[in-house]
């Protein structure tokens, strides 16, 4: 009686540990209300890193060499995501009609575009980058055998939405 009693609540233990964690509030329209991730000072700095390590990691998973962050990917990309937030929509061309091999050459990079990779969420980033793995025009992007270099930037507006750009070359 001991030994059932004890696997009892050993396997009642392991249950209640495999519930999800509980559902958001549910809004007016039955769904749930969309959380807000604050991107903070040092979220800021630990990002990039962030999802540098994941991609790699990806990458690696399926066989593609790893990536460095390179600045001057960074720099286009931020100017990019501020640009979609102005333009309230997310696209790969600028407000001024700029391609993403545009804002490369304005920024200084002498390398090839790979491709660029967006997004308008209130998602962190690895969630974002989930969603880019689940799509298979951006995944073929992500896994890109021929990149060896990425940049990554973001644009949070004052409500929580935020516009990623993601950019590979080499």
């Amino acid at each position: 009686m001991l030994r059932r009693n004890l696997l009892l609540g050993i396997a009642a233990g392991a249950l209640s540990a495999c519930t999800s964690a509980p559902q958001g509030a549910i809004g007016e329209d039955g769904l749930p209300v969309q959380r807000v991730y604050r991107i903070t000072e040092e979220d800021a700095q630990e990002i990039p890193f962030r999802v540098l390590d994941a991609l790699n990691t990806l990458r690696s998973a399926a066989g593609a060499g790893p990536l460095v962050l390179n600045a001057e990917l960074t720099a286009a990309a931020a100017t990019h995501s501020r640009d979609m937030a102005i333009q309230n929509r997310p696209w790969h061309f600028g407000s001024d009609g700029s391609s993403p091999v545009d804002r490369l050459r304005r920024v200084g990079y002498s390398g090839q575009l790979v491709g660029e990779v967006i997004s308008e969420t209130f998602e962190t980033e690895i969630e974002t980058l989930g969603a880019w793995m689940q799509q298979a025009h951006t995944r073929a992007i992500l896994l890109d055998q021929t990149a060896n270099r990425m940049g990554i930037s973001w644009f949070q507006e004052d409500g929580g939405k935020i516009w990623w750009t993601l950019v590979l070359a080499r």
